[in-house]
Parts: structure tokens; C-alpha cells; sequence
């Protein structure tokens, strides 16, 4: 079995654990201020926050650089409908609205995280060869 389990940089990491909370419908499971794991509703880990400049980690030392620079989060969910409505509620910017992606021909839609990490979220498929 392999698993990754993504771990951002963010300035708040209680503010930033709030709104994927009120965007994604993910909880907080573990964590205090400077760090946090967020789980789906299967309790798996779904996305972990790491306050910026904490632990001396070489890649989330300096909080001046761009967040997420070569970096797309790409989330293929049942509920992309559901996100994209809790996102308009949270003011969130969205970066494409809902189109079909004809590579995937699937529906989809971008927007951005507080910290400005770019997100694709679209409709579940499995890959096809």
C-alpha cells in the first residue's frame, strides 16, 4: 500500500483549518497551532497544514516565497457542485469556473486557498490508461 499525505505551509493554521473545514466539509483531527491534519469523512487524511517558519523544515522556512509555486492540488470528489456553492459562502476567489476539461471530460472549476495555493476540483473518475 502507498499513500501520500500532502502537507502545506500556511500563515494560520487555525484560520486555514476553518476554511477547508467550511469549503471541502473536511475535520480536524490532530493538531494544535502549528500544525493540523484534516481528514475526510471516511477519516482519511485529506490535506495537512503546517505553519510557516515552525520546525525548521528547508522548504517551509521563508514565508515571503510564493506558496505553492509549481505545486497544483487536484481534488477529484463526488461533491464538486457542493464545494463550489460552500466556496461562493466563504467569498473564496475562484480562478475558473465551472467548465468541461476536455482532456478528462470531466467538469470542473479552480479557485485559490487563503494562502494562494491553487486548487482543481473535479468530478471523481478513475484514470483511464
Amino acid at each position: 500500500m502507498i499513500k501520500i499525505d500532502p502537507i502545506i505551509a500556511v500563515k494560520d493554521v487555525e484560520a486555514s483549518s476553518q476554511w477547508y473545514q467550511s469549503v471541502f466539509g473536511c475535520k480536524r483531527k490532530h493538531g494544535g497551532d502549528e500544525f493540523a491534519v484534516l481528514v475526510s469523512e471516511k477519516d482519511e487524511v485529506f490535506i495537512c497544514l503546517h505553519k510557516w517558519g515552525a520546525h525548521e523544515h528547508p522548504t517551509m522556512i521563508n514565508p515571503s516565497i510564493t506558496p505553492g509555486n509549481g505545486l497544483l492540488l487536484y481534488f477529484k470528489t463526488d461533491n464538486m457542485e457542493k464545494i463550489r456553492k460552500n466556496a461562493d459562502k466563504t467569498g473564496t476567489s475562484i480562478e475558473e469556473e465551472i467548465h468541461l476539461n476536455p482532456n478528462s471530460t470531466k467538469k470542473e472549476f479552480s479557485l485559490r486557498d487563503p494562502d494562494g495555493y491553487f486548487w482543481t476540483i473535479t468530478e471523481y473518475h478513475e484514470y483511464e490508461g
